[in-house]
């Protein structure tokens, strides 16, 4: 599997095995099968996906919020030290 055409044949497999998955996931369930969702199956949680991508928006901002103060703080501490080096360089 080292060579390019192996890997290209890897690559190609993985690219329609994921293809192939999205179709299955997103194809429509025949009708009397679509009562039978259970709030354990996937295609039950693959319908709150609107709910999903609320929950997700909200937890990448606060991640991001508490990114750039810890940024924030870092950069005063990094300051900080380089002060306080170039100070005693400088004695």
């Amino acid at each position: 599997m080292g060579t390019w055409r192996g890997k290209l044949i890897l690559l190609l497999v993985v690219y329609f095995a994921g293809f192939a998955t999205a179709i299955y996931t997103l194809a429509p369930t025949p009708e009397n099968q679509a009562a039978r969702f259970s709030e354990k199956s996937f295609t039950y949680s693959a319908l709150k996906t609107d709910e999903f991508a609320q929950s997700f928006n909200s937890g990448m901002h606060k991640c991001l919020d508490f990114s750039k103060e810890l940024a924030c703080r870092m950069g005063k501490f990094i300051k900080q030290k380089i002060d306080e080096r170039q100070e005693q360089a400088n004695s």
